[in-house]
């Protein structure tokens, strides 16, 4: 009840809200889209709140770092949304949170047009590192979201020397890069959509709370993984050459470039199973625990098998 007195406020004078909806498709945090009504045309609004422990105790930092995001981009051509209201540390709600204009579009998480949707995003990212961001607006530098220390290897592998590898890549200092201002978790559940096939286009970017400023390979290694483990290994390696063809640089060192590859994906173990989880709401139910682990080690190898054809074509 705190909550919708709280949005109330935040809405023009003598506006309310008619009606409420739960959102599918998130993990971190309860989506609501609101249907609002008063003077004028009927609209519809989205909430964030924040419920599970951990993201409660760090709601301050992320929603507060989303709304500077939001209010950011306001002036660029990044589909995002509008800023309306924040509540980061629940002063005046029942959890922290953050209310914002619902862009049109869904998520699309199916296997059409698979090879259209890998080249917008791959359109979208260069022009969300693109973005000239003042130094005093940059948000903070990127934050790796594993180790070598803290990668948990699949107890029922049949792998484990792939995984070793693996790991013994990332157990070195990161490669040098040229900074740029990242997503930081942009994949296909965080991009809406509108039409099919030719007429596919972009309509919105969500959900960012995690944006850093690190090196770009970070975010399309991201996006890569999450293709990977949604539509297959093939799939997942063509994001990178996609980038790379809608104008974007990524590091030229191929031992570089697969450390970042690497670091993103190693995040993901022993099973991608939490990022299921939402998938699987929206209609992904082929995606079970099983299919995962096995696509999350065949992208490993795949992406080992790559640097070592560098290293035979180089010599």
């Amino acid at each position: 009840m705190n909550t919708h007195r709280w949005v109330e406020r935040n809405l023009p004078p003598g506006d309310r809200i008619r009606s409420t909806e739960a959102l599918r498709g998130g993990w971190t945090s309860r989506m609501w889209r609101l249907d609002i009504e008063g003077r004028g045309s009927p609209y519809s609004l989205v909430l964030r709140s924040f419920v599970k422990p951990f993201y409660v105790r760090h709601a301050l930092g992320l929603l507060t770092r989303e709304a500077d995001v939001l209010r950011l981009l306001a002036d660029t051509d990044v589909p995002a949304a509008r800023l309306h209201g924040v509540d980061a540390s629940a002063e005046h709600c029942d959890h922290p949170s953050l209310l914002m204009s619902l862009l049109p579009g869904s998520i699309r998480l199916d296997e059409n047009d698979v090879d259209r949707k890998i080249t917008l995003l791959a359109r979208q990212l260069v022009a969300v590192h693109r973005l000239h961001v003042a130094e005093s607006a940059r948000p903070r530098t990127y934050q790796a979201w594993t180790d070598p220390d803290r990668v948990r290897i699949p107890e029922d592998t049949t792998r484990p020397v792939l995984w070793r590898r693996a790991v013994e890549v990332i157990r070195r200092d990161p490669p040098a890069y040229r900074p740029c201002f990242l997503h930081r978790d942009f994949h296909p559940g965080n991009v809406l959509f509108t039409g099919h096939g030719a007429d596919l286009a972009i309509t919105g970017v969500v959900d960012w709370v995690e944006t850093s400023w690190g090196p770009a390979d970070l975010d399309v290694a991201h996006c890569s993984t999450a293709i990977a483990l949604l539509h297959g290994v093939p799939a997942g390696m063509r994001v990178a050459e996609q980038y790379l063809a809608a104008g974007g640089a990524l590091s030229e060192d191929p031992s570089d470039h697969l450390y970042w590859r690497l670091l993103d994906a190693l995040a993901f173990a022993p099973d991608a199973e939490k990022v299921a989880v939402p998938w699987r709401e929206v209609g992904r139910t082929d995606l079970t625990p099983a299919v995962l682990a096995c696509r999350l080690e065949d992208y490993l190898e795949a992406l080992l098998d790559s640097i070592r054809c560098c290293s035979t074509s180089s010599s």
